[in-house]
């Protein structure tokens, strides 16, 4: 796990394995882009191919450099003495930017084919974070736990609603990014979703689940599939392992496939 934006950023572009702080500020101090020290192959690589594949190159790189400009204002915001908070180095301010920064490192990730999987837990259970951007000062999970009052209901699905469009907007990222004869979603596929649909109860069905993109046309987009009472969503996962040509008898409490 990791949710520094800058380790991030020298896991997926450069080549630091140190867990020393001193190694990693030396790192941070030096006055050259991880960025230049490829330059020059991206430029020979630019001679040997077409005008088409210059422009995904240039296009690439301009995305590594913004991402890379993020996550150093993000390093001189940490520097600030807050007194009343103590914060890992080159982790934002707010939760907002923060969720968004990590959402554009991995869109640049996939976009690159630095990596084929990934998995973002974009909150912990039980989570005591407050949202004062959406003027909610009450935490999460206290406001989970709603015991069916409209005002923490309509909190909450505030709070969703908000998890939800920081989600889209990486989607949207993913869907605008060409690759081959679609784009990069269409060659992808993410589940969405989280483990419990109602805290109040703790109740963990009907799960709220989704999968978005095309899965290189494995599958069909503009759906909601309803499927019968108690349904496991390991069910899914037999599905999605047929997708990739890794098929399994079963997969934790499967009962069977569920046809996507």
């Amino acid at each position: 796990m990791e949710n520094r934006p800058r380790q991030l950023f020298e896991r997926i572009f450069g080549d630091s394995d140190s867990t020393d702080p001193k190694v990693r500020l030396r790192r941070i101090q030096q006055d050259k882009s991880i960025l230049d020290s490829v330059s020059e192959k991206a430029n020979k690589l630019r001679i040997k191919v077409g005008a088409s594949d210059q422009t995904k190159i240039n296009e690439y790189l301009d995305a590594v450099r913004d991402v890379e400009r993020r996550v150093q204002t993000a390093e001189e915001q940490s520097d600030r003495e807050l007194p009343h908070l103590t914060r890992p180095t080159g982790i934002p301010d707010t939760f907002t930017d923060h969720a968004k920064l990590m959402f554009d490192l991995l869109a640049v990730a996939y976009q690159a084919d630095l990596t084929r999987v990934f998995t973002y837990m974009t909150a912990r259970e039980a989570s005591m974070r407050t949202f004062p951007a959406l003027g909610i000062a009450e935490a999460h999970h206290d406001i989970s736990h709603h015991g069916n009052a409209a005002p923490k209901m309509a909190q909450h699905a505030t709070i969703v609603t908000h998890f939800t469009a920081l989600f889209a907007k990486f989607v949207d990222r993913l869907k605008a990014a060409p690759e081959g004869d679609g784009s990069v979603l269409d060659h992808s596929l993410i589940a969405f979703g989280t483990g419990m649909s109602d805290g109040q109860a703790h109740n963990a069905y009907p799960l709220p689940f989704s999968l978005v993109g095309g899965a290189g046309g494995r599958l069909k987009g503009n759906r909601f599939i309803v499927a019968p009472e108690w349904t496991s969503v390991a069910n899914v996962w037999l599905s999605v392992a047929d997708m990739f040509g890794t098929p399994l008898d079963k997969f934790g409490e499967s009962t069977g496939r569920l046809q996507l």
